[in-house]
């Protein structure tokens, strides 16, 4: 998906991660630990002078289901995310994308960054997938004391290995501002295996955290009936300011399958349908027509 599109994900969308954290044509081996257990790669692509970054890393000791709660759950990562400064729910597009703010500080004399971003996930069972690019949302307008960055893709590939985990991270962003994209290009080689490796400690340290909250069993990313309590995205608070053909452009909403778009246009939605932990979940709904 382009930054400033808001839809919902497609077999298509989840396809393209994929195939970007399987497929090393093209990119350049940057590092190999010792014991091969953590790659990083990088590439140039056309539509930016920032390079994707890719890594592959295995994770032993942490399950994937657990991987894939640490990506999500928003608590949990104010316990071991030191840069955030703030992450705000903003609402559901359908049980398998949601709207979201994220800012994080950087450190002076370089300003503190934020982001708008549309997530995306699906739950397969043998594999789960969760991406997020940049997107608007007119509530949440760029604001003194931060620069408005991008996120063109950042994606989580995770599948279950005889022990643990593995892991493939892709991830290229614009932090706009006026850092030399040579600088930022070097930084984020640099500390990408420094990222997944907290990733890792953070993941060992979740099932414990998470049994002492209060409502241990809450994971809307998981149960999409928890999602659906909570706030949904309007429309027109969402449509892409960003394309030229903003006006015309198709808006899938909110609740059309994720796995594929299923629905002819003007045509009555009386089901969600989701995937989580394997199984597919359908859910009655309010009757929707679909917009084009």
């Amino acid at each position: 998906m382009n930054i400033g599109q808001v839809k919902i994900a497609e077999d298509s969308d989840f396809g393209l991660l994929k195939q970007l954290v399987d497929d090393n044509s093209n990119w350049k081996l940057e590092y190999n630990n010792k014991d091969g257990a953590t790659k990083v790669w990088t590439k140039m692509t056309v539509n930016s002078n920032f390079k994707m970054v890719k890594v592959h890393t295995v994770f032993p000791n942490v399950s994937p289901n657990t991987m894939f709660d640490v990506l999500h759950d928003p608590e949990y990562r104010k316990e071991w995310d030191e840069h955030m400064i703030s992450s705000i729910e903003i609402g559901y597009l359908n049980p398998n994308n949601d709207i979201g703010y994220y800012a994080l500080s950087c450190p002076s004399p370089v300003k503190n960054r934020d982001f708008v971003l549309q997530r995306s996930w699906l739950d397969f069972g043998t594999e789960k997938l969760i991406f997020n690019h940049s997107v608007d949302h007119k509530s949440y307008p760029p604001k003194k004391g931060y620069i408005r960055g991008d996120s063109l893709l950042t994606g989580f590939v995770i599948r279950p290995l005889e022990r643990g985990c593995f892991l493939g991270y892709i991830t290229q962003t614009d932090p706009k501002g006026k850092l030399p994209s040579w600088l930022i290009n070097k930084l984020t080689q640099k500390f990408a295996p420094k990222v997944v490796k907290k990733l890792e400690k953070a993941a060992e340290g979740y099932e414990i955290w998470k049994r002492s909250q209060c409502n241990p069993q809450y994971k809307p990313w998981i149960y999409p009936e928890q999602t659906l309590l909570s706030k949904r995205v309007c429309v027109s608070d969402v449509r892409d300011a960003r394309t030229q053909n903003a006006s015309t452009s198709k808006f899938y909403p909110l609740f059309l399958c994720s796995v594929s778009v299923r629905a002819k246009l003007h045509r009555v939605v009386p089901f969600a349908e989701s995937r989580g932990r394997g199984r597919i979940t359908k859910i009655r709904l309010r009757n929707e027509e679909v917009e084009s």
